[in-house]
């Protein structure tokens, strides 16, 4: 599913005391199928332009374009539950978001409260809980009874048990030990590949928006100043600076890399897997001489 944000400005409290713009001309373009990344520093706008993605939030001005749907600023809208069946958020924290008494219940109660039936939301549940690496029998348990790590994947469960064609991960990271980040960072990956889905991630992780990302948006004082792919963006580091963004770390231990041996690496690495072919290359290149 295509979304646009053309021209759109979201305030707080408007037409209050205490009205705050938070959203200025806001255009952004995701194409269906594509991975986009968000970025920008705590208080750039990333939060608030989200919430547009599934109408939690409407536009005081502009419009969004969610596939044939159009949320125009001043207009009344109707059945926006198709709209949030469609496309999916997983907040920071899902698991505080938890309520039933065992996790098959919690993960069947989205699609169910959209109109499939329980069977439906069972079979669900049943597939969904393998694809994201838990065993059936944590079905019958609490969620409260369960780890950190494992809450937040049954929560993810919950958000995909609705087949939405969008999912959007707001710091889906935040909390977790380096290896649960890289797992549940994979996993939604290969989620994207092997379903076709359009995946957001707002995030303040360069390294996760340069290893995932097809696309990177720049968030700035409640505008998108700048879009481009991972490697137009990361090359370009005082242009981040202004934006006061920092390139991934890898990225400036290739810029070091390249200044102490005096020679360029033929393209940005944004993995590690990318540096080490590189450097490799080199390395070899350099032995031949």
């Amino acid at each position: 599913m295509d979304i646009k944000l053309q021209q759109v400005a979201y305030a707080y409290a408007q037409g209050t005391p205490f009205e705050k713009r938070a959203l200025f001309d806001v255009n952004l373009a995701i194409t269906s199928g594509t991975y986009q990344a968000i970025i920008g520093h705590t208080g750039s706008g990333k939060s608030t332009v989200l919430q547009h993605f599934n109408a939690l939030l409407r536009p005081t001005a502009g419009q969004v374009v969610l596939g044939s749907r159009v949320i125009e600023a001043g207009k009344k809208q109707k059945n926006l539950k198709e709209v949030r069946q469609k496309v999916g958020i997983v907040f920071q924290f899902p698991e505080h978001q938890l309520f039933e008494e065992t996790v098959l219940k919690d993960i069947m109660f989205g699609p169910m409260n959209f109109g499939v039936s329980a069977e439906q939301a069972e079979k669900r549940a049943r597939e969904l809980i393998t694809l994201v690496g838990l065993p059936d029998s944590v079905l019958e348990k609490s969620p409260f009874d369960l780890s950190g790590g494992q809450m937040r994947r049954v929560a993810i469960a919950g958000v995909l048990a609705m087949q939405p064609d969008v999912i959007v991960l707001d710091e889906p990271t935040a909390g977790l030990d380096p290896r649960g980040q890289r797992e549940i960072m994979d996993m939604f990956y290969a989620l994207h590949k092997e379903r076709g889905l359009t995946t957001i991630l707002v995030t303040h992780s360069m390294e996760d928006a340069a290893r995932y990302a097809d696309e990177i948006a720049i968030m700035h004082e409640g505008r998108c100043v700048l879009s481009g792919t991972p490697t137009a963006l990361f090359s370009d580091v005082e242009r981040l600076r202004q934006y006061r963004l920092e390139v991934p770390r890898l990225v400036a231990f290739q810029h070091k890399i390249e200044q102490l041996i005096g020679q360029k690496f033929p393209e940005l690495s944004l993995t590690e897997e990318q540096f080490a072919k590189q450097l490799a290359a080199i390395t070899k290149a350099g032995e031949r001489l």
